[in-house]
């Protein structure tokens, strides 16, 4: 939810901290990771974060992300966690299929049931980690992948604290009340596992392709060519330098169009907040 302008030079040193600490275990393990969507943006059109956003994005590969889910937890200092999708409300809940790295001492969001219901986990500031998986280039091949994708999610829906059908219109609220009602009569933790399975399936492949399996439906049609985030380069960002994908030019592009265009003044606001965030140290 947008929320009215407020200062975020705190909520930018706690970003940049967690986005640091990201990049110092990936650079131990020699993990290759890169700046995201709008970290990405930020990155290329202010040399840092964009002055009204409030979160941070990073991406990685598959195998890439794999290695850091092997040490994270163990390598992130006191205060920050590392939160993957099927860790809510004792396993048994879906938020969404992103991984991140939390903030702990942060709220974005009014206490509310909702918040408890998540452990307040989505309620703090945090640095988004989306997985690049390999995607067929064949027409049909493809939209199989893509559509095997979406009845996961549907399914995973099922254990959303509430679903609200409102949001969807025609057959997609069909489809959704459909899925999401099945999906409730399944375990959380299996469709997960058959999330995860799916997202595996093809990691051997050699496909020209990537797409980020952990976002919503809505955003599917984001593809990479492998060429563009395969290999990565150092690019300046605040006061110090983080990778970022050889193709930024091309995955920008592709999810702003015109990326050096500034949106109107009245777009220019905080986006994944309902309240001033707090930071608590």
């Amino acid at each position: 939810m947008a929320q009215a302008s407020f200062d975020l030079t705190r909520v930018h040193q706690a970003n940049l901290s967690m986005l640091k600490e990201i990049d110092r275990i990936c650079r131990k393990y020699k993990i290759k990771y890169a700046l995201d969507s709008g970290t990405l943006l930020g990155a290329v059109r202010h040399g840092g974060f964009i002055p009204w956003d409030d979160d941070a994005d990073v991406m990685m590969t598959r195998s890439n992300y794999e290695k850091f889910a092997k040490v994270a937890r163990r390598e992130l200092p006191e205060g920050m966690s590392f939160v993957e999708p099927n860790e809510y409300h004792g396993g048994k809940a879906f938020y969404d299929f992103v991984s991140r790295v939390t903030y702990d001492k942060s709220q974005k969001f009014e206490e509310s049931e909702k918040m408890a219901f998540y452990d307040d986990k989505i309620s703090r500031l945090c640095v988004d980690i989306f997985v690049a998986d390999a995607l067929p280039a064949g027409k049909w091949a493809k939209k199989v992948t893509k559509l095997l994708h979406c009845i996961v999610y549907g399914l995973a829906l099922g254990h959303r604290y509430r679903l609200s059908l409102s949001d969807y219109q025609g057959i997609m609220k069909l489809f959704v009340f459909v899925l999401s009602s099945v999906g409730r009569l399944i375990p959380f933790p299996v469709t997960y596992r058959l999330w995860r399975a799916l997202c595996l399936k093809d990691r051997k492949k050699q496909y020209p392709l990537y797409f980020y399996s952990g976002y919503a439906p809505d955003y599917f049609y984001v593809e990479m060519e492998k060429a563009w985030d395969d290999e990565v380069e150092e690019m300046k960002f605040e006061d110090t330098k983080f990778y970022v994908p050889s193709g930024w030019k091309q995955c920008l592009t592709q999810l702003y169009g015109d990326y050096m265009k500034l949106p109107p003044k009245e777009k220019q606001i905080p986006e994944h907040s309902d309240m001033e965030i707090k930071i608590y140290g």
